[in-house]
């Protein structure tokens, strides 16, 4: 059967960012429906969006309950309803001993990799619920940016594998809450995403080593696909041609 994005609606948070970007490009050359989320209009316009009959720029701050609730109705009313949900804001610092650290260092962390996921999962799950399932039983997925580097801790990054290991943890809480309910929710952990930023602070390094933001576009696309409808909380390691 084939797959009809013409008629799916995709959020992508953090959409001005490097990755949200490829992976807003990925679903529109599919022809999906867009919203595209990122904490001013100013910085998506500068990535190169704008508002269109199949693309709408949604200035939503992901730590406000009340603006993510606001942004999904607004999207259900333009498209008619959400189908996948991509929660990739995300941040990393890199922090003091666990011991040392500071609240500012843990809120920070925590806020921008699982409160963002937590709102925008409040939001966007009761309106997939409330959606007719497709020929192949599903109403919505939902794909989460964890990290490779988390599966462990590791010195200084306390408080960043935390996060996201709470990420990884709320996607298989999620997964095997609402696999019966037709929404797949998995997760993606990119190791270092070959960036403009990540080549200027690490200049030593060899980004050929690293993941291009469009190969992991490719991946989101992939679960959030039809052909994905059988992988349920899955932490899909994505690392690169040779890490």
């Amino acid at each position: 059967m084939q797959e009809t994005w013409q008629e799916r609606t995709v959020i992508v948070t953090g959409a001005s960012g490097n990755l949200g970007g490829a992976v807003a490009r990925a679903f529109a050359e599919r022809g999906a429906a867009l919203v595209l989320v990122d904490r001013s209009r100013e910085a998506l316009q500068r990535a190169g969006f704008a508002d269109g009959a199949r693309q709408w720029l949604a200035p939503t701050d992901l730590l406000d309950g009340e603006s993510v609730a606001a942004m999904v109705a607004g999207a259900v009313e333009r498209f008619g309803g959400v189908h996948v949900l991509c929660n990739l804001v995300g941040g990393f610092r890199m922090g003091e001993a666990v011991h040392e650290t500071g609240r500012a260092t843990w809120d920070f962390l925590l806020d921008i990799n699982a409160r963002t996921l937590l709102n925008a999962a409040r939001a966007t799950v009761p309106q997939m619920l409330s959606q007719a399932p497709n020929a192949f039983g599903a109403r919505g997925r939902i794909v989460n940016i964890g990290a490779f580097a988390a599966q462990r801790g590791a010195a200084r990054m306390g408080a960043y594998t935390a996060a996201k290991s709470v990420v990884m943890r709320l996607t298989e809480s999620m997964s095997a809450e609402l696999r019966e309910q037709g929404i797949n929710v998995n997760a993606v952990l990119p190791s270092i995403i070959d960036t403009p930023q990540n080549r200027a602070d690490m200049p030593q390094a060899d980004p050929a080593r690293w993941v291009a933001p469009e190969a992991l576009a490719e991946v989101i696309v992939f679960l959030a696909s039809d052909a994905a409808r059988a992988v349920h909380g899955a932490l899909l390691p994505v690392t690169g041609l040779s890490g």
